[in-house]
C-alpha cells in the first residue's frame, strides 16, 4: 500500500493518504546524488540520538561536557559536546522557559545514525548529510523530517528544531549543513577535519580542504568555498533527503526500497535553514510532502524584500549610533562598556557624511531615521540590540561577502580574514586544543571558539565597514561580483498545490520579517500557491538568548509554534486534521514568571 499522501481537489482541497500510486513516480525522475565517506554508528543507552545522553539536566548544565585529553577527543566526545552546544544555541533550555515541560522533547531515542559527504553539481567543496534513524521508526507508515542548519552552524545545528520534533515520533531526520558548518581548516598546521569531527591532515578524508597557498591563520567552509552554498541550499536539502531514503534501504533491506512515491517528507528549518527549506519547495518534482519554515533568511524581487547582505551591513554600520536614540532597550551583554562604542560610533558616521547632527542625540536620533526609513520598524530595532551587543552584524558581513562573491582564502576585497589572536589582537597559530574543538564548539561563522576577525585597519573600523556596504551600493568590479552571488539567492515560487506553513517573530531584529517573510508570502499567496502565514507578537529571533533574564521577560520562544505547525501539516497529511490558516497570534510575555500556554495564544 502506498501511504504517500496527495492533494485532492476535493473538498476545499484537504489532504488524504492516497490508496495507490502516484500516476508519475517520483523516485525515477532523476538519478540519486553520489554519497562517499559513508559512516554507520549506533547511539543507544547513555548516547541517544537525540541529545547523546545528556537529557534535559545534561543539556542545562552551564559548562560543556569535558574531553579526556583536550587535545585528541574522540568522536564520541566531539559529537556529545556538539549537540550540547546546538541545542543550547538554538532552545531556551532554562528553567521557567517551558522547554520539555510546556513543549518540546530532550527524550532519550536510541537508534542509528548515517553520515556522508555529498556534492551538489558545480560546487566543488562537498556538503555534509546526517540521517538520524530511530529503533521506533515504522516501516508501515514511512515518515522523514528533513532540515538544514540554522545560521552557518554544523551538522548537529537543527537538531532542536527537526530532530527535537520527529525522532520521538518515530521518523528518520535527515540533515544537511548546507555547505557551511564547522569544518574549519588550520592552514598554519595544515590540519582540518575528517568525517567523524576529529583531526587530520590534508589528503586524509577531510571534509573541507581549501584551496590556498596561505600559510597562516583559519578558513572554513561558508567563507572560502568558493561555491556560494546560499544559492544551493534547496539542493542541498533535497540531497540531504534523498540520502534519508538511501539510508532506510540500508536500515530496514527487507521494507526496501524507500521512495519519495511511499515515504512522507516533510521539510522544516529556522533562520537560514528556514530559508534553505523555502529554497528547497521551489524546486522541480513531486518529492516534498509540505514545508514548515520558521523565521526564514529568504529573499524575492519585489514587494518589499531586501537581501541580508544589504540590511545587514546597513546595520553594521547605523544600527550602534541609531540605538542610543531608543529608550528601555533590552539589555545586550556588557552595556555599559558598548554604549561609549556608540558615541564614538555616532562622531564617526558623522565625520564620515552618513549622518547629521551636532551633538550625540541629534546624530543617533539622524540614523534612527534612516533605518526607519529603509522598513526598520521599532521592534526589530530593540531586538537588534542583542545582534549589536554580540557584533553578529560584522561577523555576517565579512562571511558573507566572501562568499556571495566565491573569494577563497586571502582573498577578501575588504582585507579582512580569520586567525586566532593574542590579547593585543595580533595573530598567531592555534593551539592543539582549540583545533580539536572547533567541530563541536563553533557556530560556522567567527568570531566565536578562538577564531577571530582580523581587519587590515582594527584601530578604524568604519572603514571596513564602509567598505562591506560598498561592495553593495557601490560598482567596481569587487561589488559586481558580490551582488552577483547575491542575485543567485532569490527565492522562487514554492511547486503549485505544496502545503506552506511560514512562521516569523513580529520583533525579529536580526532577519525581520518585513523584509523577508512578509514579500515572500505575499508573492506566493497572490500567485495562487498553498502557503500560510503565522506572525508572532513578542517574538525575536533568538529562542537560545531567552535565558537572559531581561530577553526572557520580554519575548516568547519561537519553536513551539514551530513544532505546533508541523503538528497540523503532519495531521492534515493524515487527514485527520486541517492546515492552519493565517494568524496574527497576540502572545504575552511572562515577564519574570514561568512560561504557561496561555502566554503563547497557540492558534487553534
Amino acid at each position: 500500500m502506498n501511504l504517500r499522501p496527495v492533494r485532492t481537489a476535493l473538498a476545499g482541497a484537504t489532504l488524504v493518504l492516497a490508496a495507490c500510486t502516484t500516476t508519475t513516480p517520483r523516485s525515477k525522475t532523476e538519478a540519486a546524488p553520489m554519497f562517499f565517506a559513508v559512516r554507520t554508528t549506533e547511539h543507544r543507552g547513555d548516547d541517544d540520538l537525540l541529545s547523546a545522553g545528556l537529557g534535559l539536566a545534561g543539556l542545562r548544565a552551564m559548562t560543556p561536557p569535558a574531553f579526556a585529553d583536550a587535545a585528541h577527543p574522540g568522536a564520541g566526545e566531539l559529537r556529545r559536546r556538539a549537540l550540547w552546544n546546538n541545542w543550547r544555541g538554538i532552545a531556551d533550555l532554562a528553567p521557567g522557559g517551558g522547554y520539555g515541560e510546556l513543549y518540546g522533547s530532550t527524550a532519550s531515542v536510541p537508534g542509528r545514525e548515517y553520515s556522508a559527504l555529498a556534492t551538489v553539481a558545480g560546487a566543488t567543496q562537498p556538503h555534509r548529510v546526517l540521517v538520524q534513524v530511530p529503533d521506533a521508526f515504522d516501516v508501515g507508515k514511512r515518515c522523514v523530517v528533513v532540515t538544514a542548519s540554522s545560521g552557518s552552524r554544523g551538522i548537529y545545528g537543527a537538531i532542536a528544531v527537526a530532530g527535537a520534533w520527529g525522532l520521538p515520533k518515530g521518523c528518520a531526520v535527515a540533515y544537511t549543513d548546507k555547505g557551511a558548518g564547522t569544518d574549519y581548516f588550520d592552514l598554519d598546521a595544515g590540519q582540518g577535519v575528517r568525517a567523524d569531527g576529529t583531526v587530520g591532515a590534508r589528503g586524509d578524508g577531510l571534509a573541507f580542504e581549501p584551496v590556498s597557498n596561505a600559510s597562516s591563520g583559519v578558513a572554513f567552509k561558508h567563507a572560502h568555498s568558493r561555491d556560494n552554498p546560499e544559492a544551493d541550499w534547496g539542493r542541498h536539502v533535497k540531497q540531504a533527503a534523498q540520502f534519508a531514503l538511501q539510508s532506510l534501504d540500508s536500515a530496514f533491506p527487507q521494507a526496501a526500497p524507500f521512495t519519495f512515491d511511499n515515504t512522507r517528507v516533510i521539510a522544516v528549518g529556522i533562520s537560514n535553514g528556514g530559508g534553505a527549506v523555502l529554497r528547497a519547495a521551489e524546486l522541480d518534482g513531486d518529492w516534498l510532502d509540505a514545508v514548515v519554515a520558521g523565521e526564514p533568511n529568504v529573499y524575492v524581487d519585489g514587494a518589499g524584500s531586501r537581501a541580508l547582505y544589504d540590511y545587514t551591513t546597513e546595520a553594521a554600520l547605523l544600527m550602534p549610533c541609531a540605538l542610543l536614540h531608543l529608550q528601555n532597550l533590552p539589555q545586550p551583554p556588557l552595556t555599559a562598556q558598548v554604549a561609549p562604542l556608540w558615541t564614538q560610533r555616532c562622531v564617526a558616521l558623522k565625520a564620515a557624511g552618513l549622518i547629521e547632527g551636532n551633538d550625540t542625540a541629534a546624530q543617533a536620533k539622524s540614523a534612527y531615521d534612516a533605518l526607519k526609513a529603509h522598513g526598520w520598524s521599532d521592534e526589530a530595532l530593540h531586538a537588534g540590540a542583542l545582534s549589536v551587543g554580540f557584533d553578529l552584524w560584522r561577523a555576517v558581513a565579512v562571511t558573507y561577502a566572501s562568499a556571495y562573491g566565491r573569494y577563497g582564502v586571502g582573498e577578501l576585497p575588504c582585507g579582512n580574514r580569520y586567525s586566532a589572536i593574542n590579547p593585543d589582537v595580533s595573530p598567531r597559530a592555534a593551539s592543539a586544543s582549540e583545533r580539536a574543538a572547533w567541530w563541536s564548539d563553533a557556530s560556522g561563522i567567527p568570531p566565536g571558539a578562538g577564531v577571530n576577525i582580523l581587519e587590515q585597519n582594527p584601530a578604524a573600523p568604519l572603514t571596513t565597514l564602509q567598505c562591506l556596504r560598498a561592495l553593495w551600493t557601490g560598482d567596481d568590479a569587487d561589488a559586481q561580483r558580490v551582488r552577483k552571488g547575491i542575485a543567485e539567492t532569490r527565492a522562487g515560487l514554492p511547486r503549485k498545490g505544496l502545503p506552506v506553513v511560514v512562521i516569523h517573530g513580529s520583533d525579529d531584529g536580526l532577519i525581520p520579517p518585513a523584509f523577508t517573510s512578509a514579500p515572500y508570502v505575499k508573492q506566493a499567496q497572490a500567485a495562487g500557491r498553498d502557503v500560510r502565514y503565522w506572525q508572532v507578537r513578542n517574538a525575536q529571533h533568538f529562542d537560545g538568548f531567552l535565558g537572559l533574564p531581561d530577553y526572557g521577560a520580554r519575548y516568547v520562544p519561537l519553536l513551539p509554534y514551530v513544532y505546533s505547525a508541523l503538528d497540523r501539516v503532519n495531521a492534515a497529511l493524515d487527514g485527520s486534521g486541517t492546515l492552519p490558516g493565517d494568524a496574527v497570534i497576540a502572545t504575552t510575555p511572562r515577564a519574570g514568571k514561568p512560561l504557561q500556554a496561555s502566554n503563547l495564544a497557540m492558534p487553534r
